[in-house]
């Protein structure tokens, strides 16, 4: 699985947060130094899935908000805002 992300960092908290153009958005708690913020986003993207950190891939966007994010067999999807759907996931 694939995901498209907008990526907040230096939020208040982890969670997902609406969409943003055709994108997840996702907010993230670190700070974008020293790739903390890219840490704690496959961090908790690993644990929103129920899959292990190395089966998590930042496939572009290390330096930017637009990111993309593989997922190896995924064993649960996530809880999401109401407005988004699991169907965007498909």
């Amino acid at each position: 699985m694939t995901l498209n992300l907008h990526v907040q960092p230096k939020a208040s908290k982890d969670e997902w947060s609406g969409l943003h153009g055709d994108r997840l958005k996702l907010r993230i708690k670190a700070a974008p130094i020293d790739g903390k913020a890219n840490q704690q986003l496959i961090a908790f993207i690993a644990q929103q899935f129920a899959v292990s950190k190395s089966a998590c891939k930042l496939i572009s966007g290390e330096s930017g908000r637009e990111k993309r994010i593989a997922i190896s067999s995924p064993k649960k999807l996530p809880l999401l805002p109401d407005e988004l759907h699991f169907d965007i996931f498909l």
